[in-house]
């Protein structure tokens, strides 16, 4: 209970932060239409010459933009920001203040930067995937919006802990910046269904790199293309990379040595 408290705090923090820099809301703004308007003209152009991708129709690849959107919005305003001041702190050696708290240092560090503003990109991608679903004359099921939000859940959980395993190398490597910067790229390719690529890249992004559960998963589940087998296997995954994170995450602070050492 502590801890959970200890979060709310900094969540309130980070928000009230960000408060500070209204201007940042219009830039954002900004970013958000440049980009979805870069991935519609792409769509466009794709769709002038085929009728179909994959087996994937345009109004189901409008989707995965949308769900592409959501899902980059909440990384970027929920996850990379922590991330990125967890790896500075590393090392520079000043992670004490966190691991000193009486709270799961995890949990603390996952919390406490929130960049408001880049819900611009959460919001977008709402619009364009209510857009995307009337298109597609999408009938409300209980079991599609319930395998789209659990699939989203487990998308954002997976990407959590790809991110947190990175990050925890600093522990070990003083270069890993580069290698964080990796994801940017890689989660670009989120913008299109991994079943377009080729089978060395669509694994890569599967099981290496989970892009396809944090963007493709939760599409096919609007789309009914969700399997039972496919979703109990994005489960066994989540919990798998979740439980690889934490362990990576102890064994790091275990060697830590910072400003106190």
């Amino acid at each position: 209970m502590q801890g959970l408290k200890l979060a709310a705090n900094y969540l309130r923090i980070g928000i009230l932060n960000e408060f500070q820099y209204r201007a940042n809301l219009y830039i954002q703004i900004l970013q958000t239409f440049i980009a979805l308007g870069t991935g519609l003209i792409g769509l466009n152009l794709v769709f002038n010459q085929v009728t179909e991708l994959g087996g994937w129709t345009k109004p189901e690849l409008l989707a995965v933009m949308g769900v592409f959107t959501i899902t980059g919005g909440f990384i970027r305003s929920a996850i990379q920001p922590n991330m990125e001041r967890l790896m500075e702190e590393i090392r520079e050696g000043t992670l004490d203040y966190a691991l000193t708290k009486p709270a799961d240092a995890q949990l603390l560090v996952s919390v406490r930067e929130f960049r408001l503003w880049q819900l611009v990109d959460v919001i977008t991608g709402l619009v364009v995937l209510a857009v995307a679903l009337t298109q597609l004359n999408w009938l409300v099921s209980i079991w599609s919006v319930l395998g789209y939000l659990s699939a989203l859940v487990m998308g954002a959980i997976m990407v959590y802990s790809f991110w947190l395993i990175i990050t925890s190398t600093a522990f070990w490597f003083v270069r890993v910046n580069e290698i964080a910067n990796l994801f940017e790229g890689l989660y670009a390719a989120g913008r299109w269904p991994v079943d377009i690529y080729p089978n060395w890249l669509r694994y890569g992004l599967t099981f290496l790199v989970p892009v396809a559960f944090a963007v493709t998963i939760p599409a096919s589940a609007l789309t009914g293309r969700l399997s039972l087998q496919t979703w109990l296997g994005a489960l066994a995954l989540t919990l798998v990379l979740f439980t690889i994170a934490r362990m990576i995450w102890l064994t790091g602070v275990k060697n830590y040595s910072g400003a106190s050492a």
